[in-house]
Parts: structure tokens; C-alpha cells; sequence
């Protein structure tokens, strides 16, 4: 009996998904499991498995189509049963007839099927240049002629990585955005705006900065990378450290709700990162539980993920803050943007080399005051901290990040716990 498969709801705020992929064609045989489409939600590329199995008998929806959570996108049903017209129009309302009529022509060349055409002009000949759908997409994306690309995949055909590889390659002028172009954002742009200007309009901050002194940071890191077998980042202990100070201060986990305060389940910090599309900014979860070096590989996991666009709704959901790091950037210090459904976020800077006084000694009043003929270099580092006013106050928050300096400033109190 025939059977429709729809857009399942992949995360919590899930409300349409775009088709960015086919891996089966009409006649395909699929076992439930099986992947048989790739689909972009509102945070990642996701693979998505058939609830069932059995044959391809009609695609519905074409690759770069949006739809929302439940609508038909295939139909599956036995090897020889036949499916009734209508049937699939009580699915699409007969909307979908183009779709199927370029399907059944893939149909008779299995050696080209789900790759998307692209021509190609040279004097009075003109080819076919094949390209996988999200090739194509990121070929647009990053100005690449595919034309100029030669494919290494099967049959010639164009992968992501060949025009990753083509735009790296790029003249560095030619690369460039030329003024006056208009350019298109994609869905991780357009979503990403759509949640900032959320955190603007319902979001009242304030924005705390202090400078911690990681010179000793600095050195522990580096000693401890002598003999672990995961490079420790300074992310890592920036992350174990914000995870213990919500141990101690809760409410900077909290969201509010109605006339009360929810405070989170369990401590899940969100970094963000820079990919290709976007940012996106996935969840290391039950960070208060782990050590650095745990820390440390479930963030490089995390991290590989984000940019091979295979990341989990999981991974992207129940943070209570996010860190937001651009100090490898060359900035010194920023004013991040709370991400809706947490209570913070802290933006790090760079470490710089600074001139410090020393410490004044206790007889330095007696003696005339301090003596800053004593200047030492040290490493500091500027972190400003967004907090959600709805949720919490000034002086909470200022005993939170002081915590977290604190614990930054003395790192030995967390590279083993």
C-alpha cells in the first residue's frame, strides 16, 4: 500500500526544511533506515532516514524547495503496485506534475541521476557540466565558473570539495565582492538575522567587561599540550571555567517564564563558530561533568561537524549561554548579541602583551607609596559578558564573570577537575 513520506520535525523549532539533496530516485528501493534525502532545517544540514520501507514511486518536491514540518515530499509503495493520480494530487493538488515529468526523464539515465545540469557557452559548442545540487548551490554562493572545474567524483561529477578547492585557488582580486553587487543570503543568514533582531526587540542587556591576566593561562596550556593527545584550545578552559561559575551562580542559567524564573536542567554552553554559510553555534553538553581535555574533544567533534554540515538537531539545542570567541581575529574586545532561549553570552578577545605595575607591598603607604619603577609584561585577555536583565541583575552577573576570571587567572583549579 502505497505510503506518503513528509517533512518530519527535526528540532524543537523546526518549521520548514529546504530539499538540498536526493540520494534514491524513482524505482529505487529503500529499507527503512535508509538515508534518501539530505534537508536543511533552521540551524543545519541533517540526513534524513526513511520511516519505512519500500519502492520510489513518486518525488514530490524539487531540490531547493522549502516546505513546512508534515508536507509530502516522496511516495513510497510496493515494487509493482501502481499508484493512483489521485492519490499523489490529494497529496500536492496536482501541483507537482513538472516535478514528476523531470524525475521520470532521470529515470532513463541513472548514470546522471541527482546531479543538477549546468550549461556551459564555448564559441558554438555547448556541454553539460553535472553537479552535485549543493555543489552547484556553493559554487553561486562563492563565485566559482563551474566550467572551470574539473569534478572528481563518479563520472566527472562536481563535488563540494572541488569547488571548495576552486574558490581557495581564486585569484584573491577576483575573489573579491565587487561594489554595487547585490547578494543573496542564504538560509543560515537569513535565520541568524531573523533571531538577532528577536534578541534586540525582546531582549533587554547590559554588558559587563573585565580584563583577565591568563599569563599563567597561557603557560599551562602549553605544557599541557606537550603530552595530550587532543590539543587543548583556549576555548576549553574558558568553557570548563564559565561551567563552574553556573554552578555557583544558577541564575545566569535561567530563562524567564511567566512570573517565574527557569532555571536550566543541566549546563549545556554553546560556541559559536564560523562556517562557510554563516555562524552556527552547537552545544557541548554537560560541560560541568567533564574535564578540559573532554572538553576539548567534544568541541574539535563538534567543530569538524559544523563545518562538514553534519551536525544533529541535538547538537544544537539547550544551551543556557554561548561563547563567542574572536580573538584568533585580531579583536580586542566586542559586544556580543544574546542568542534567544539563554541568558548570556560572553565575548573573548585576544591576549595581548601588556605593561603591568607590580603589586604594591604592604609598607608601600609607609615607604611613600607604590613603586612603579617595578613593570612586569603580562597576558590579558578582555571578555565582556551580555546579560539578559529580564533574567537576572548587574550584580549578580558582575560576581559570576569576576568567578570566572578568577578561575581563568588561577587555571589550576580546573585543569583537573
Amino acid at each position: 500500500m502505497a505510503k506518503e513520506i513528509r517533512v518530519p520535525q527535526l528540532g524543537e523549532t523546526m518549521k520548514e526544511g529546504t530539499i538540498v539533496d536526493y540520494r534514491v530516485k524513482v524505482g529505487d528501493e529503500v529499507k527503512k533506515g535508509d538515508v534518501i534525502l539530505e534537508i536543511e532545517t533552521d540551524k543545519a544540514t541533517l540526513e534524513m532516514e526513511s520511516p519505512a520501507s519500500g519502492f520510489v514511486k513518486h518525488i514530490l518536491a524539487e531540490v531547493n524547495e522549502t516546505l513546512p514540518v508534515g508536507a509530502p515530499i516522496l511516495v513510497l509503495g510496493g515494487k509493482d503496485e501502481q499508484v493512483p493520480q489521485s492519490f499523489i494530487d490529494s497529496l500536492t493538488g496536482g501541483r507537482r506534475q513538472r516535478t514528476e515529468d523531470r524525475r521520470q526523464k532521470t529515470e532513463n539515465h541513472p548514470d546522471i541521476s541527482g546531479l543538477a545540469p549546468a550549461p556551459v557557452a564555448g564559441g558554438d559548442e555547448r556541454r553539460k557540466i553535472m553537479a552535485s545540487p549543493r555543489a552547484k548551490k556553493l559554487a553561486e554562493e562563492l563565485g566559482v565558473d563551474l566550467a572551470a572545474v574539473t569534478g572528481t567524483g563518479p563520472a566527472g561529477k562536481i563535488t563540494e570539495q572541488d569547488v571548495k578547492e576552486a574558490a581557495a585557488a581564486k585569484p584573491a582580486a577576483e575573489a573579491q565582492i565587487k561594489l554595487g553587487a547585490t547578494i543573496p543570503l542564504n538560509r543560515i543568514q537569513k535565520i541568524t538575522a531573523e533571531k538577532m533582531l528577536k534578541s534586540k526587540r525582546e531582549i533587554p542587556c547590559f554588558y559587563l567587561t573585565v580584563k583577565a591576566d591568563v599569563t599563567d593561562l597561557v603557560g599551562l596550556r602549553a605544557k599541557l599540550n606537550e603530552t595530550s593527545d587532543v590539543k587543548i584550545s583556549y576555548n576549553d578552559f574558558i568553557t570548563k571555567a564559565v561551567a563552574t561559575g553556573l554552578e555557583k551562580f544558577p541564575i545566569m542559567t535561567g530563562q524567564l517564564a511567566g512570573d517565574t524564573i527557569q532555571l536550566a536542567e543541566a549546563i549545556h554552553i554553546g560556541l559559536a563558530i564560523a562556517v562557510p554559510d554563516g555562524l552556527v553555534a552547537p552545544i557541548v553538553k554537560n560541560v560541568n561533568k567533564k574535564n578540559v581535555t573532554q572538553i576539548a574533544r567534544d568541541a574539535q567533534a563538534l567543530i569538524e561537524r559544523a563545518r562538514n554540515n553534519k551536525l544533529a538537531p541535538a547538537d544544537l539545542e539547550g544551551g543556557c549561554i554561548t561563547i563567542s570567541n574572536l580573538g584568533a581575529l585580531g579583536v580586542e574586545s566586542f559586544i556580543p548579541i544574546v542568542v534567544p532561549g539563554q541568558c548570556s553570552i560572553l565575548g573573548i578577545g585576544k591576549i595581548t602583551d601588556t605593561c603591568v605595575p607590580a603589586p604594591a607591598s604592604p609598607d608601600a603607604s609607609r615607604d611613600g607609596g607604590p613603586d612603579n619603577s617595578n613593570i612586569s609584561v603580562r597576558k590579558l585577555m578582555s571578555m565582556t559578558l551580555s546579560v539578559d536583565h529580564k533574567v537576572t541583575n548587574g550584580a549578580y552577573a558582575a560576581q559570576f564573570l569576576d568567578f570566572v576570571r578568577k578561575l581563568l587567572e588561577d587555571p589550576s583549579q580546573i585543569a583537573n577537575s
